[in-house]
């Protein structure tokens, strides 16, 4: 078992410069009002939480569950954030999608479409220039591809694999949804803003100016009253309101160059991690209080973070070194480190439905990788295009989608 307690952070020179292709450009001139087409990828809390969420609010206050966001369905369990997460607990609303694994391409502008049964590409979709992430729409039945300099959102029906219109969004490097599903939250990195969207329509409602740089990746408290937002370029946390759409909370991590990516909550709601591929490790803090973290080291290049589907373990893709970190969450401890047999650069992705199987994109080696998550060992190893980044695993349990490549409660 290897252990690690608090780590003085140590100074560090300022990053390297990201391969080409991957910079993302000085920042782009505000653009006017964009008219957003209608449709796909919004829905009601009353849909996608079964229909009930006033019911399942007051049964959530009987079991002491805390009183959230208005109009969120409120956690299944107020111990386990990720409750609604287990092996194979789909929603009715997915429970009848194709498996299927989809990964876009940054520098080939399109997404592999992956079988999980037979771990080959079985479909190549064109979609707008760089995607960064394909994300799954709060209510389930939409999945968007972030075109982040093409300027839109392909939507693609994960019922039949088909992509629709593309959205006029502009900057939509990551997006995120909020836990009452009201509200698309865009991460406009080169624009500097957090953009509030109409989650049906993708229309622009409130504009969030930011001080830092390169908002990168986000996850929401339990009770979804506030989220805590990576600014990779300025190492740097934001804290946002949710349901007043401002920053109350800004501070600069303690680490000369560091560059924060994925953010996670773990499963007892009340602690954070925030990976910092610089850092090569995990930054650990209490989002309520929003004090100075410390860093636990997991490995060069810690960049994704994703947690098991019985809540226990957190698996941490360190980029720079092939390898994943895995956490126990209820010790803190980490309890594994998990080679790639042939090196590589493991990136962002997901779990699979039944828990088994965690993939990850090769960022920097156009390939995918499915891994085995009780002993490790890689199953697979999939070309795909250039340069492939958020790839989602779809479907995956879960009563709603707060966004990113998939973050279930």
């Amino acid at each position: 078992m290897i252990q690690f307690s608090h780590v003085r952070p140590r100074s560090r020179p300022r990053p390297r410069r990201l391969p080409r292709g991957l910079r993302r450009a000085a920042l782009l001139a505000s653009c006017g009002v964009l008219l957003a087409a209608a449709g796909c990828g919004g829905g009601s809390s009353d849909e996608a939480a079964g229909g009930r969420p006033h019911q399942e609010q007051r049964q959530g206050a009987a079991r002491g569950v805390p009183q959230g966001l208005p109009g969120m369905p409120p956690l299944l369990d107020p111990h386990d954030v990720y409750a609604a997460d287990r092996p194979n607990a789909l929603s009715p609303v997915v429970k009848d999608f194709p498996s299927r694994v989809y990964v876009p391409n940054t520098e080939s502008d399109t997404v592999s479409v992956i079988d999980p049964k037979t771990y080959k590409v079985i479909e190549t979709i064109p979609v707008g220039s760089q995607p960064q992430h394909v994300v799954p729409s709060w209510d389930l039945k939409t999945l968007w591809v972030n075109n982040d300099r093409g300027h839109t959102l392909t939507p693609i029906d994960p019922a039949t694999g088909r992509a629709g219109k593309t959205v006029p969004v502009h900057d939509p490097y990551n997006l995120y949804f909020t836990p009452d599903g009201k509200h698309a939250v865009v991460m406009a990195s080169m624009d500097r803003e957090l953009v509030f969207r109409d989650a049906h329509t993708m229309k622009r409602k409130k504009t969030v100016p930011v001080s830092c740089l390169g908002v990168n990746h986000a996850d929401f408290s339990p009770d979804g009253r506030y989220f805590i937002v990576s600014c990779e370029f300025s190492g740097e946390l934001l804290k946002v309101d949710t349901e007043h759409m401002k920053v109350i909370g800004q501070q600069k991590l303690p680490f000369d160059g560091a560059m924060p990516q994925d953010v996670k909550i773990a499963s007892d709601g009340r602690t954070w991690y925030v990976a910092d591929m610089m850092a090569d490790g995990l930054w650990v803090l209490d989002g309520d209080k929003f004090t100075e973290p410390w860093l636990m080291p997991t490995g060069k290049g810690a960049h994704g973070l994703y947690v098991s589907r019985d809540s226990k373990s957190m698996y941490i893709s360190n980029r720079g070194e092939g390898s994943i970190s895995v956490l126990d969450l209820a010790s803190r401890k980490l309890v594994h480190k998990w080679e790639l047999p042939d090196g590589g650069s493991p990136d962002m992705g997901g779990v699979s439905a039944d828990g088994k199987v965690l993939w990850l994109s090769g960022r920097y080696n156009s390939e995918v990788y499915a891994i085995d998550t009780t002993d490790g060992h890689q199953i697979a190893r999939i070309p795909v295009g250039a340069g492939p980044h958020g790839l989602a695993v779809y479907p995956q349990p879960g009563r709603y989608s707060l966004g990113h490549t998939g973050i279930f409660r």
